[in-house]
């Protein structure tokens, strides 16, 4: 069975290529259009601006992380640290008496569980109502979205109750749930719309070949869709990571608070004055992340998305 799926991956493998190759052709050719409409020292001008734009805060932060107590409260401040220390980070970690790498620990496990957890449904519910025409399949993809255009503020308080009446309130297995229901609309509309856009003759002919559903699933369009995957785990990823609110309504023991929610508590002094150094130390552990997994994945993020939108 497994040499019959990779036989019938071979024979499609020219035709992905080809599909890939068009839509770098599409993106290349939106891109010499807008250069085409200006100047070239105009075009590279508006694309330092927009960088410096997007940069600078982030500087600011990891300049300020890696500070002395002295030199954060220079005046004017200084764009560059002149003795860089890793003293916030350690300060970080004793403010208040507050468990913050605990906290950081937490908010790993409550985001890759919410981001497994909405890929594999996800995945599974888009493939469905791409392939599975029941009747009221669209009344039930649409029903799905319109729960997406809900402020999610909007329902937190019927999630606390129903969160209560299941014991899971105050849980991090709870919020997990609630990541998982704010994300999966958003993911089903990526997923249904990726597999929507793969010719049904790939799926037939493996099923021809002697695969069976899953096995087709499995090695034939998940390749295919793969951009469309990543870019339901980044989209979930950054919403859970950095969720405030819900994790603030819905968790009140600190030991289980998430990083969001434990900056906030990042005081020190008689009159609760905010610790820059460390608060700025905590910022660039919820941000660096961020970049680093978007910067590794950023071309199928950008792929999936013009997949997923344009079906």
């Amino acid at each position: 069975m497994a040499d019959t799926a990779t036989a019938t991956t071979a024979r499609t493998a020219h035709r992905r290529s080809t599909h890939a190759r068009g839509e770098d052709r599409a993106r290349t050719g939106f891109l010499r259009e807008v250069r085409g409409s200006m100047p070239a020292l105009a075009w590279w001008v508006v694309c330092l601006c927009l960088a410096v734009a997007f940069l600078y805060p982030l500087w600011v932060m990891l300049s300020m992380a890696l500070k002395g107590p002295v030199e954060q409260s220079q005046v004017p401040p200084t764009l560059f640290p002149h003795a860089p220390t890793l003293g916030n980070f350690t300060r970080l970690s004793s403010v208040q008496g507050l468990n913050v790498f605990g906290n950081l620990l937490n908010s790993v496990m409550v985001t890759l569980a919410a981001t497994v957890l909405t890929v594999v449904v996800a995945t599974l519910a888009g493939y469905a109502l791409a392939r599975a025409r029941f009747p009221g399949s669209n009344v039930v993809f649409f029903v799905a979205l319109a729960t997406f255009m809900i402020p999610f503020q909007a329902i937190i308080t019927p999630l606390f109750m129903v969160l209560k009446t299941l014991g899971l309130n105050n849980s991090l297995v709870g919020l997990t749930i609630v990541y998982v229901t704010f994300n999966l609309p958003f993911g089903l509309f990526i997923m249904r719309n990726s597999f929507a856009a793969v010719p049904g003759t790939l799926e037939e002919a493996a099923l021809v070949d002697g695969c069976g559903i899953l096995t087709a699933l499995r090695h034939i369009m998940l390749p295919i869709v793969m951009p469309g995957v990543i870019t339901t785990a980044l989209l979930t990823f950054f919403a859970s990571w950095n969720e405030f609110f819900a994790a603030l309504i819905l968790l009140t023991d600190q030991d289980k608070f998430t990083l969001p929610v434990t900056l906030t508590l990042v005081t020190s002094g008689q009159f609760g004055t905010v610790n820059w150094g460390a608060l700025e130390a905590g910022v660039a552990l919820t941000v660096l992340p961020c970049i680093v997994i978007y910067v590794l994945l950023q071309r199928y993020y950008v792929s999936g998305m013009l997949n997923g939108a344009l079906k």
